[in-house]
């Protein structure tokens, strides 16, 4: 696409003329700018983009998206006012407003949302439908499958990838909506045919301060698609319902809903339930265990039914569907105990999966979780609360540390910890604190590895070193 004939559709403050170029690429991180790229200059958290202008042209970059007076005559130099934005519309542009050509799904919420995900774009190919991902674990275009690295990637990348569902013949992208992405514009513009809400729980005050600024930005989704379907059995769904400018659909197991969740039974291996709605009740069976498998499912019939598909097209993914790795995964071990890994890293995730293993447990929980370093720090207590409060021995360990000392964090969760019964004890290296809890694990046990799920990485300092908990268990048999 040639510069000059996009900016006739984009807002900016001021342009220098050197906009008759061929441009195939936006990205705002120097280590991916190739030929033909615009660069944008993000004045971020920590660094500066205007500060590697330099670097980013001599990699190829042929104009730059700005908000600073810069000055240069080799390359377009566009101003704008927020560079966040204009990203996500100029990105739009370079890839041919792929999102619109596309019936984009959304799913916002504190815990969920990977499986929710994950069990919508079942339901739609069971019923012909080419439907891509886009999430924490992984994002899905056809065949081909591309590592995650955060739940909701820059705009530049998102648009890309839309376009390559287009030219796949994608009719349908499901994604993960994070809170972070809504904050920073990564999905500004895009108009979602309907979005689902799954619960709002303590996460990420690090960055947004409040519960109250975590629900308004999770909100701003609400507001940009035709449909919201909303838990109404959380507090703050129903203050985002209520001032929700799109047509409001909730679901729910305790107040009254649009669907609501009625007659269910837990089983060891799943959930059978009736969902009431429109004045019929359907029958739905869900093969993952636990009152949090009924909210998903529950989301997933929802947000099918209001798009158009009927309750028996919905039932048929629903039953099949095997929900996202390292979400309450069983591990295969030639022993008399389970071993299960999940991703649950907040105090009301923690509950939910404990919660779950207690009605599938024989003998004992064993617990081995942490916290993650750089991150909100004021749930760590609460953490060590939840676990030991429903755990029958529990072993502290890291969990990404990242640039903060892991003994620190350990500490802090401790404190949560301590107001328990339960018997516990802090093993920093969590390769050894995982085999500790397969050492006194006995018959019946189930040993739950939380805060990890699919991630094949520790975050130590400012690397990603490689680390399967996977691993370490069936290396531990071997």
């Amino acid at each position: 696409m040639i510069l000059k004939e996009l900016l006739q559709n984009f807002n900016y403050i001021s342009c220098n003329e050197n906009t008759n170029v061929e441009v195939c690429h936006i990205t705002n991180n120097t280590k991916e700018v190739v030929k033909g790229s615009v660069y944008v200059c993000i004045e971020g958290f920590k660094t500066d983009g205007h500060n590697f202008i330099g670097e980013a042209v001599k990699k190829g970059a042929v104009a730059l998206l700005v908000t600073k007076d810069i000055t240069r005559d080799d390359v377009a130099v566009i101003r704008v006012t927020d560079t966040r934005a204009a990203m996500a519309s100029l990105a739009s542009l370079i890839y041919g407003q792929p999102s619109k050509k596309l019936k984009m799904i959304g799913v916002t919420g504190t815990n969920g949302k990977t499986t929710v995900t994950h069990i919508i774009k079942t339901v739609l190919e069971m019923n012909g439908k080419k439907a891509g991902l886009i999430g924490t674990n992984t994002t899905v275009i056809g065949d081909k499958v591309i590592e995650a690295e955060r739940t909701t990637p820059e705009a530049g990348t998102l648009h890309k990838w839309f376009a390559e569902m287009v030219d796949a013949g994608i009719e349908y992208c499901v994604m993960e909506v994070s809170s972070h992405s809504i904050d920073l514009k990564r999905v500004e513009g895009i108009e979602f045919d309907a979005a689902v809400f799954t619960n709002l729980t303590h996460d990420h005050l690090d960055f947004h301060g409040t519960m109250e600024n975590y629900m308004n930005s999770k909100a701003k989704l609400f507001d940009r698609c035709r449909f919201a379907v909303i838990n109404a059995d959380d507090e703050y769904g129903r203050k985002i319902a209520e001032k929700c400018k799109s047509k409001v659909f909730t679901y729910s197991i305790d107040e009254n809903s649009d669907f609501k969740a009625k007659d269910i039974e837990y089983h060891d291996k799943g959930v059978i339930y009736n969902v009431a709605a429109g004045g019929e009740e359907h029958k739905v069976k869900a093969m993952h265990p636990g009152k949090f498998s009924v909210y998903n499912s529950l989301a997933t019939y929802a947000l099918c039914s209001v798009l158009g598909f009927e309750s028996e097209e919905i039932e048929k993914g629903i039953i099949i569907a095997k929900g996202a790795k390292g979400r309450a995964e069983i591990v295969n071990v030639p022993a008399p105990f389970k071993v299960m890994i999940d991703y649950a890293h907040t105090p009301d995730g923690l509950y939910n999966i404990l919660t779950t293993m207690r009605t599938a447990a024989h003998g004992r929980i064993i617990t081995v979780f942490g916290a993650p370093g750089d991150r909100d720090k004021t749930k760590r207590p609460e953490m060590g609360e939840v676990v030991g409060r429903l755990s029958d021995y529990a072993i502290i360990t890291s969990d990404n540390p990242a640039s903060e000392k892991a003994e620190d964090i350990i500490a802090s969760v401790e404190e949560g910890m301590r107001k328990t019964p339960c018997k516990y004890e802090c093993i920093t290296d969590r390769a050894q604190a995982i085999e500790k809890a397969l050492s006194i694990a006995g018959q019946g046990d189930l040993v739950l590895l939380a805060g990890k799920g699919h991630e094949t990485y520790q975050i130590i300092g400012n690397e990603k070193v490689p680390f399967s908990e996977e691993k370490i268990v069936k290396n531990y048999f071997m």
